[in-house]
């Protein structure tokens, strides 16, 4: 049974009054309680199941701001960053704390930002037990002494079982996440998706950070190799940015946001991973795979009678996730923070392929591809593509992005010339023909590109080591260690010069089009940096 004689608080001050609260409770005890309920399973792993329900995956077109004096002249508003009415934000909320008055509640006192000098106070307020077990997981964890004193700075209230009435309360239909920068609150309903709720914080610190603090926000991983070089992995869903960053011979800083300081530092905002397990297998990723145990949370999965997991089994959906806390892998950076970085990899799954497996970027050409956030969707992925789609979502995190995706590169290109890191554009997608033709560069060649990056070992961009690429204008290597040197060229691997260059360009257009809504904010060097006109 599960012991709920811990201490407690009031929650009054939220407006949610009378509630049973159960406050800071253990991991096992939420996964107990979860299971009692009857909302989730135990799996052979040990990790605690759940779904999610009706979303599986976050809603972008349900996420929104309170556009008030704080954010009005900052935020960039449109189909990314929604506006939403203060009044209407404050109606709404009294009607989801009196949803959850009377109820029991699960709180959790945490923080975000590794770097003491950074950290971010948050009080999660939850009305599913797994959904505070995430919290658990994915924010960093107060010491006792922390919790004696603890004053949240922000508050997360989450209530998957309210809907919204879209005529009455402003939303698009029943479920929603808003921000509200004033009173400092993230306030999420009808959806049980966990991801929001790290979604709703991260997002907050990606305001906070540049406006208020000079530091760079970043949606990437991180890690740190013995002699304490730090590299970072930006890259969108499914282009290796969390399996690239967990590498044995590197301790893992953290697998998604970070935030690099004017101090060049780098300190990860999460205290957990939150990771895709389509296809898991212990040979591919042993790391994330045997960090599946008790204490995880697997998300939509699907488990025979004995709670064995089918990891290749998406009849709930694509999106399948696990949730644990960042000490469940062994190599990890304690505290999570690291040096100045040395090198950035920019991830790509290019299912064109035409972009080179790797390539040394400079600073302009860097800001252009981290404004572009460049991978692609695959056949058969999503209904009616029957070829490949260039998808684009800038500074690799869009969706996370309230100002002006500028801003960001800005401060990048700045670092970049200041430090002087390298950049690199590494595509993990399709090699030797476009998706369905040629394929997926095997993850081996991948590490071996990347290791060689890290080690100084592809040199300077000079005619003798590197290649201009005629249609993007990047320098690829023509060689590195431990990679076959017909493997470095993509219009070689091609053998059809005619059709790679008619797929180059298609790509190169699509590159020249997605940017157009940027150009008026980009300076000339940035400009420059993208795909050069020339004669076809």
């Amino acid at each position: 049974m599960t012991n709920l004689d811990a201490k407690t608080i009031s929650i009054d001050n939220l407006g949610i009054k009378d509630a049973t609260v159960r406050y800071q409770l253990t991991s096992d005890e939420l996964h107990n309680i979860t299971i009692e309920k009857g909302q989730g399973e135990e799996t052979s792993f040990g990790a605690l199941a759940v779904k999610t329900g009706e979303f599986t995956g976050r809603s972008p077109m349900d996420r929104f701001i309170v556009k008030d004096e704080i954010t009005e002249d900052k935020v960039w508003w449109g189909k990314i960053n929604i506006p939403f009415d203060a009044a209407k934000f404050d109606n709404l909320y009294n009607k989801v704390t009196e949803y959850l008055s009377g109820k029991e509640v699960f709180v959790r006192d945490s923080y975000a930002c590794a770097d003491d000098n950074y950290k971010l106070n948050i009080r999660v307020v939850n009305e599913y037990p797994w959904s505070n077990m995430f919290a658990y997981n994915m924010f960093l964890r107060p010491s006792k002494e922390e919790l004696e004193n603890f004053a949240p700075e922000w508050t997360v209230i989450n209530a998957p079982g309210f809907m919204a009435n879209p005529e009455v309360d402003g939303t698009r239909q029943h479920n929603f996440a808003i921000l509200n920068f004033s009173r400092k609150i993230a306030l999420i309903g009808g959806t049980g998706y966990t991801g929001e709720i790290k979604k709703g914080i991260f997002s907050a610190l990606n305001f906070i950070l540049p406006v208020y603090k000079n530091t760079l926000p970043m949606h990437c991983s991180a890690n740190v190799g013995k002699e304490g070089d730090t590299a970072i992995f930006f890259g969108l869903s499914g282009t290796g940015k969390t399996t690239l960053s967990t590498d044995p011979n590197r301790s893992l800083i953290g697998d998604d946001e970070h935030g690099w300081t004017s101090e060049n530092s780098v300190f990860n905002f999460e205290g957990g991973c939150y990771a895709k397990v389509i296809d898991l297998s212990q040979e591919k990723e042993p790391e994330i795979y045997g960090a599946i145990k008790r204490g995880a949370i697997l998300e939509n999965i699907v488990t025979n009678g004995n709670g064995e997991v089918d990891f290749a089994n998406t009849s709930i959906t694509q999106n399948t996730r696990v949730s644990y806390p960042i000490h469940h892998i062994e190599n990890i950076r304690v505290p999570s923070t690291g040096n100045n970085p040395k090198n950035i990899f920019f991830l790509t799954a290019d299912a064109f392929g035409v972009l080179p497996p790797i390539s040394k970027l400079t600073p302009g050409q860097a800001a252009y591809h981290f404004i572009s956030g460049y991978t692609a969707k695959v056949a058969g992925t999503e209904a009616g593509v029957n070829e490949p789609l260039p998808s684009f979502s800038a500074c690799f995190g869009a969706p996370f992005m309230p100002l002006h995706p500028t801003k960001y590169a800005e401060m990048l290109s700045s670092k970049m010339k200041e430090t002087g890191v390298n950049v690199w554009l590494v595509n993990t997608g399709w090699f030797a023909g476009p998706y369905g033709v040629g394929n997926r560069m095997k993850l081996k060649y991948t590490r071996a590109m990347i290791n060689a990056a890290l080690n100084g070992e592809l040199g300077e961009i000079t005619y003798e080591n590197y290649h201009i690429h005629s249609v993007f204008g990047l320098a690829q290597p023509r060689k590195c260690p431990g990679v076959p040197s017909e493997l470095l060229s993509q219009r070689q691997a091609w053998n059809n010069d005619k059709e790679y260059y008619i797929t180059a360009h298609k790509l190169a257009d699509s590159f020249r089009e997605n940017f157009k809504k940027f150009a008026a904010f980009a300076n000339e060097e940035i400009l420059a940096g993208g795909p050069p006109i020339i004669e076809k």
